[in-house]
């Protein structure tokens, strides 16, 4: 018997009546699951919207023990799972990020929680997730020390109802010296992602070195990070999102920039007014 969505994401992102609604809505259970060496890890649940998504795996000790040492919590112990690369099913750039959740410390479970974002429509496919050797970061030895050895892979559908509103088409603005045209705003109860476009082409430095440019970085900072995302919610509350992640490629004699990222909580569409890219605000209509 699977757990419900709602069961599975209530605790991790907020179990007001509001919020389940939405994630009754829009989650799907997976329930697919592969076992090594005593461990079992299972791919719970799904959620998302055409851009984004949040997927909710557990990793269970089988032999019913406790899942991290003795005393320890995940504050302590700095878990690192090798070979992870994440669920991939989208065919567009991507990226996201990871972080694990004990709810019991005593118990023989703990949640690793994955958000994937892309360019391109992800509410559909077939995805294969690995994982290999969790880790632990042992501050007494100051060094990385293996905790649970083993190899995983997970192979499930993904099909989920998108439920976001989509905004935007051709205003600008200008900033940096670039000017860029807004192409769309999507904004869902979990996730946000703008697409834009300056009306110059970013120039890398392809210093080979393995390292980030200093000019790169500058350049990056112009066409992403410095284009300023503000999400308001009914209540006044501002959240500040201009650090999300993404990506840039030149085109044309353009750059094609797009840029997003999961919410930490569940905010349904009735409450949230508006959002504002770059200075141009887009009122959120729930309809």
């Amino acid at each position: 018997i699977l757990p419900t969505p709602t069961e599975v994401f209530a605790p991790l992102f907020g179990g007001a009546v509001a919020q389940t609604e939405v994630i009754d809505k829009i989650g799907r259970p997976i329930g697919a699951s592969d076992t090594d060496n005593g461990i079992t890890i299972t791919a719970e649940a799904i959620m998302g919207d055409q851009y984004n998504a949040v997927i909710v795996y557990t990793l269970t000790r089988d032999d019913g023990e406790r899942f991290l040492p003795e005393g320890k919590g995940l504050d302590e112990t700095y878990l690192m799972m090798g070979g992870f690369g994440g669920a991939s099913w989208a065919k567009g750039d991507t990226y996201g990020g990871s972080w694990f959740v004990d709810e019991d410390p005593e118990d023989n479970q703990i949640q690793l929680v994955e958000t994937a974002s892309s360019n391109v429509a992800m509410t559909k496919g077939t995805a294969n997730a690995s994982f290999e050797d969790l880790q632990y970061w042992n501050a007494e030895t100051e060094q990385a020390e293996l905790l649970y050895p083993g190899k995983w892979k997970l192979r499930f559908e993904v099909d989920y109802e998108d439920c976001s509103v989509r905004m935007g088409g051709g205003e600008t603005f200008t900033q940096d010296g670039l000017s860029f045209a807004i192409d769309s705003v999507s904004v869902s109860p979990i996730a946000v992602k703008v697409n834009y476009t300056a009306d110059t082409e970013v120039v890398w430095s392809n210093s080979g070195s393995g390292r980030q440019d200093p000019e790169d970085a500058r350049q990056s900072q112009r066409y992403l990070e410095n284009v300023e995302i503000l999400l308001t919610k009914t209540d006044g509350t501002v959240m500040d999102l201009s650090t999300s992640g993404g990506s840039l490629r030149p085109e044309n004699g353009a750059t094609v920039c797009s840029k997003g990222q999961v919410l930490e909580e569940i905010i349904p569409l009735e409450e949230l007014a508006s959002i504002s890219v770059g200075g141009v605000v887009y009122p959120i209509h729930a309809n």
